[in-house]
């Protein structure tokens, strides 16, 4: 089931179009991204601070993040939600777990394992 994605546009100060906002999952997807931002590494500081505020994985946080659930991220996985929901909150999950996930959420490995 695929959900309808209304966009928002943002208008100069002549009331032209001048953006349009798209759910980052969607730009990741769309190959748009330059190769510099495709291969950013960097973890927004909203997610460190659930990390470390609430002791959560980097996981969740991204996951949470981005808008997805645990049962769209095991889809992309080719896993169950259940056993996606295991692995989301071990503290240490095996490094070629992590890359498929990471691959699945459309982020680099480094920026699930910090």
């Amino acid at each position: 089931m695929s959900a309808v994605t209304e966009y928002q546009v943002i208008h100069n100060m002549e009331g032209q179009p001048e953006y349009v906002l798209v759910p980052y999952q969607e730009f990741i997807s769309s190959g748009l991204t330059s190769k510099a931002a495709a291969t950013e590494t960097t973890v927004p500081n909203a997610i460190v601070n659930r990390v470390f505020d609430e002791g959560i994985t980097p996981m969740r946080a991204w996951r949470e993040h981005l808008g997805l659930t645990q049962a769209e991220v095991a889809e992309r996985v080719g896993t169950s939600q259940a056993s996606y929901a295991q692995t989301e909150n071990r503290q240490r999950p095996r490094k070629s777990t992590l890359r498929k996930i990471a691959k699945a959420m459309g982020l680099a490995y480094e920026q699930l394992d910090f």
